[in-house]
Order: C-alpha cells, then sequence, then structure tokens
C-alpha cells in the first residue's frame, strides 16, 4: 500500500491525521518514544559503534607498530646497514605508535562522552571501569616497550644478535599482553553496544505498546493501522541486527526482505549490497586461491611493488614429471585422463605445499615450482626443495595402487613414476606477460637448468636429479650421491649432477655400499681407467641390483671400448637433446 511506503515521520503523521480524537496524545507519545530512541541510535551509532571500533584499530596498530619494528631490525641487520629506508621505517613505527595512543584516546572520549549523557541510559560503572584499563593498557604498555625498543636498538647497533632476539622475543610478548587486554575490553564493549541495542528495540517496542494501548481506546480500525506501521518499523530493525550477527560470524549468504520503502528500508537495502560485495571478494579470495598459490597472493597484496618492478633473487626451482605418461594416456578416456591427473596433482602438490613451495604452474603433467624470498629465507630453500622431492617420491607406490581403484579397472596400462630435476641460482622474479594478462612467476638460467635436470633422469635412470650450487647448499642434510659431470642442452661448461638419495641416516647398508662403489667407478671412470671403473660399477650393482647411473656407465665404458674418448676429454657428458 502507498501509504506504507512513505517516510517513518509521514507514518507518524499519518496515524495522528487518522485519529483525530487522539492526534495530539499520540502525537507527544510518538514523539517522546521517537526521540528517546534517536537519542539511542545516536548513541550508538556516534559512541558505541566508534569506540568498539576505536579499540580494534588499537590492535591494528599494535600488530602495524610490531611489524615496522621487525622490518627496522632487519633494515639495521643488512650489511652495510641501509639507513634511509630504516628511516623509513622508523616513521612508520612512530607513526603506528601515535596511531595506538590516538585510537585509545578516541575510545575513551567516546565512553566518557556516553558516560557523561545523562538522557540515555547506561552501565556508567561498567564503561568507567573499561575506560580505566584502556589507560591502564596503552600506559603499561608505553612503560614497559619504551626501554626495550632503545635496548633492541643498541644491540642491534653492537651486533648483539642473540640479545637482540631476546630483546624483540619480550616486545612481542609484551605486545600479545596488550592486544590480550585489548581482546579482552573488545569483548566488554561489545557486551555494552549489544546492551544498548537492546535499550532501542525495548524502547521501541514500548512506543509500540503504548500507541497501540492509545489507538486502541479509539477504534478498532486505528488499533489494527498502528500495529501495521509500528511492525514495518520494528521488523527490518530485527532483520538489520540479525543479518549484522551473520556477517560477523562470517556467513554471507542471506540476505535481508526490504519490505518497505523508508529510511530503514534504504538501511537494509544498503546493507544487502554490502553483504553482496563482500560475498563477491569472498568469491574471488576463494577462486584465486585455486589458480594462484595463497603465498604468491599474499605476498603482492603485502608487496605490490615486486610485482610491479621485478627482482633478481637467488630461488630454488623444480620440475616435476610423470613418467610413463604418454603410454598411460593413450588408453583412457578424456574424462579419465582428467581424474588421473588431478589426482596426480593433488597428491605431489601436498609435499610442496607442506615444505613452504609456491606452485608456479602445471604444464601438461609436469609441475614447476620454486623456494625463495620473500616466502622462505635464501638459506633453507634448497633443503625444503630436497625434501619436498623426497616427500613426492615416497607417494609413488600409494599413488599406483590408487590410480586403478580412481579409474575402476584392476590395473593401469602403464605404471606411473616421478623424474624430477631441481636447480639453483639466480633468477628474474616478477609479474611477467602482456596488458591483458599477467602471471607472477621466476625466469632465467636456473629455471631451464632444473627442466633439463628432470629429463636427464631418463637417461641416468634415476628420479631426482640436483644442480651443483643446490646441492652445495644442501650439505650434509640430505643423502647424496654424485651421478655424473654434465652439460645439458644450451649449457656449455659441464657442472656436477647429483642424486638425492633420501633423508639423512636413511640410507639403508646396500645404498651406502652402492654409493662408495659408484664414487670409486666415477673417480677412475673420470681418468680413463675404464677397467677399474667396470669392476666398481659392476661391485655397485650387486649391492643394488638395477641402478640406473651405474648400468649407464657401464653402458658408455663398453662404447669407448670400441671408441675412446677424445685426447683432450674431460670426464664430462654433453647431452645432445632436451
Amino acid at each position: 500500500m502507498p501509504i506504507f511506503n512513505q517516510t517513518i515521520r509521514r507514518k507518524i503523521v499519518g496515524i495522528a491525521l487518522g485519529l483525530i480524537v487522539l492526534m495530539l496524545v499520540t502525537s507527544i507519545l510518538s514523539m517522546v518514544m521517537s526521540s528517546q530512541v534517536g537519542i539511542l541510535l545516536d548513541e550508538l551509532t556516534d559512541r558505541y559503534i566508534p569506540a568498539y571500533g576505536d579499540l580494534a584499530r588499537a590492535n591494528i596498530r599494535s600488530l602495524e607498530r610490531s611489524v615496522a619494528l621487525r622490518r627496522m631490525v632487519m633494515m639495521k641487520m643488512q650489511a652495510p646497514s641501509e639507513e634511509e629506508a630504516y628511516a623509513a621505517r622508523l616513521r612508520e613505527f612512530e607513526e603506528a605508535d601515535r596511531k595506538i595512543d590516538e585510537e585509545a584516546e578516541a575510545a575513551r572520549k567516546h565512553i566518557n562522552a556516553i558516560i557523561d549523557d545523562t538522557r540515555t541510559p547506561s552501565d556508567n560503572a561498567a564503561l568507567a571501569r573499561i575506560e580505566t584499563r584502556i589507560e591502564t593498557a596503552v600506559t603499561e604498555l608505553r612503560r614497559d616497550q619504551n626501554e626495550d625498543h632503545a635496548k633492541l636498538l643498541k644491540q642491534i647497533d653492537a651486533k648483539q644478535m642473540a640479545e637482540a632476539r631476546g630483546t624483540l622475543e619480550h616486545i612481542d610478548a609484551l605486545r600479545d599482553q596488550f592486544n590480550q587486554k585489548i581482546d579482552a575490553i573488545r569483548s566488554d564493549m561489545l557486551k555494552q553496544v549489544f546492551a544498548s541495542t537492546s535499550q532501542v528495540i525495548r524502547h521501541q517496542r514500548q512506543a509500540i505498546i503504548i500507541s497501540g494501548i492509545v489507538t486502541l481506546l479509539a477504534a478498532i480500525v486505528g488499533f489494527v493501522f498502528a500495529l501495521l506501521v509500528s511492525s514495518g518499523i520494528t521488523r527490518p530493525v530485527r532483520l538489520l541486527l540479525a543479518g549484522t550477527r551473520e556477517v560477523e560470524a562470517g556467513r554471507f549468504d542471506k540476505a535481508i526482505t526490504v519490505s518497505t520503502q523508508d529510511e530503514i528500508g534504504e538501511l537494509a537495502a544498503a546493507f544487502n549490497r554490502m553483504v553482496e560485495q563482500l560475498r563477491q571478494n569472498e568469491r574471488i579470495r576463494e577462486t584465486f586461491g585455486r589458480y594462484i598459490d595463497p603465498k604468491v597472493v599474499q605476498g603482492l597484496i603485502d608487496r605490490p611493488e615486486v610485482a610491479i618492478d621485478g627482482q633478481r633473487r637467488v630461488m630454488t626451482i623444480m620440475f616435476c614429471d610423470m613418467s610413463g605418461f604418454t603410454s598411460m594416456s593413450e588408453g583412457m578416456t578424456p574424462r579419465g585422463l582428467v581424474k588421473v591427473m588431478n589426482h596426480y596433482f593433488t597428491v605431489m602438490s601436498g609435499p610442496i605445499r607442506n615444505n613452504r613451495g609456491v606452485i608456479d604452474k602445471y604444464i601438461g603433467d609436469a609441475i614447476m615450482s620454486y623456494w625463495g624470498p620473500p616466502f622462505i629465507e635464501e638459506d633453507e630453500q634448497a633443503v625444503l626443495a630436497g625434501l619436498a622431492a623426497v616427500d613426492m617420491i615416497e607417494q609413488v607406490p600409494a599413488l599406483q595402487k590408487q590410480l586403478p581403484d580412481l579409474l575402476g579397472i584392476r590395473a593401469m596400462p602403464a605404471l606411473c613414476d616421478l623424474r624430477i630435476g631441481i636447480a639453483t641460482g639466480e633468477v628474474l622474479t616478477g609479474s611477467i606477460g602482456s596488458e591483458l594478462m599477467m602471471s607472477f612467476t621466476v625466469m632465467g638460467d636456473a629455471v631451464n637448468l632444473a627442466s633439463r635436470l628432470e629429463a636427464a633422469n631418463k637417461v641416468y635412470g634415476t628420479r631426482i636429479l640436483i644442480a651443483q650450487e643446490t646441492a652445495d647448499a644442501i650439505g650434509s642434510r640430505l643423502e647424496l650421491r654424485e651421478i655424473d659431470r654434465l652439460a645439458v642442452v644450451g649449457q656449455s661448461m659441464p657442472q656436477p649432477v647429483f642424486e638425492v638419495m633420501g633423508r639423512t641416516g636413511a640410507l639403508t647398508a646396500p645404498q651406502e655400499s652402492l654409493r662408495q662403489h659408484y664414487a670409486t667407478g666415477l673417480a677412475a671412470y673420470r681418468v680413463r681407467r675404464f677397467d677399474e671403473a667396470r669392476t666398481a660399477f659392476n661391485a655397485a650393482l650387486e649391492s643394488v641390483p638395477g641402478d640406473g647411473p651405474s648400468q649407464t656407465m657401464l653402458t658408455r665404458i663398453v662404447q669407448f671400448d670400441t671408441s675412446p674418448p677424445a685426447a683432450d676429454w674431460d670426464g664430462a657428458w654433453r647431452m645432445e637433446q632436451k
């Protein structure tokens, strides 16, 4: 009905005009009640909720302050120290520090304004306690942390890293204590917000009841009319309250029914638009999480300049390929092949992410991933990549058993296996592409080398081959075996390549014997003592029958018997195909 689609003010005037006899009484009562509700609503929106928001922002400023402090420390720890960057981080730190006081002071002002306002009922004792707790929390934070900050900077300047680490941990503990105090205060403040909201609803209900009683004295029609109008006011408010609680709980799937065109109806419509935008943002975040590694997304959000400018960094690159994929896929339907590949990628992506790697892309049946700053520290990237490769190899037996069940067949046409290549070196990282589409990826010789090493596994009958720089970074933290000196396609200078045999201390006695005999054979092979090399490689095969590298080297020795290497042969092998 058109009359119900008017503003709240016009509805009240319409009731007064419809009930002439009780016009004055009804108008006065409605004005008083509406004014009281308006005051309560103003207090809720202008004081309670802003005070709660100020406290929430104080938490955020505390975290920003902590991040800025850590960046200051990082700038100081670099050699040489970057004073300009340090000064910028210092300004960020001081700004965040100042904002903590501002947010806390703003919250206290809002709370004191509520206490001083005698027009509205409120739990002034509880609010006074909250205001005192805010002041105490900030005062204690300032008192405890100022000395630690000065101590930390002195320790950093004196290169006392162990002491600085302890001081930083103590500062973090003080920050956590402060945040816990603010969280507790926010919880109590939220109770006060809910209490104020309940007062608004209670006064609205009182206004409805009183208006209903007065109107009922005049006529049943007037009573029904007033009831409809009052219901049109309170129902949207309740729906808004319920919707707000749903959003607070992280549920964005419920919209509020807009039954009026008054201010509350407009508020409900605006609320629905806000929820829809939040739902779209969440859907976008979930969608991008499937197509772009979450660590890349978060890294680009935290440091967007990396994506724009690009950087040269030392990173570790891994290429993983499924051997036997071509023969395995020939007898499959497209749907079956998709099921197999999705399961394979799911199983093999887990170890990469569990070891903090970033999945760059899926290329056919291959996986390209990388480790390095800013996602992890540079000194642990090679070990994490090696551990991920070992974990992936350990998943192969289970994967071979799962694939037939996945397709509903007794056995796969061909067994699948993995070939993994890992290389470490300086690469270009950033957003690469066109104006229409970009991809955050890595480029460089290390990427090409990792790809070539993955393919080189076919030559040596191995599963995991790593480059010299990767092996140097791993050291003794994994069990390695030098396989050969190799120059892959596109590389002029050969370099040693190594096989990752397993985790440290995980080798069996036959594997230890294999490694020793192979090392003896490789040394003899490089100085052209092929008879000694043949004996050592045969001994290696006795330790582990079917060892691919030993068989490969024996085949080469047979070739050298009929066609000896050139006089300037350096003991390296040069691949002529990818």
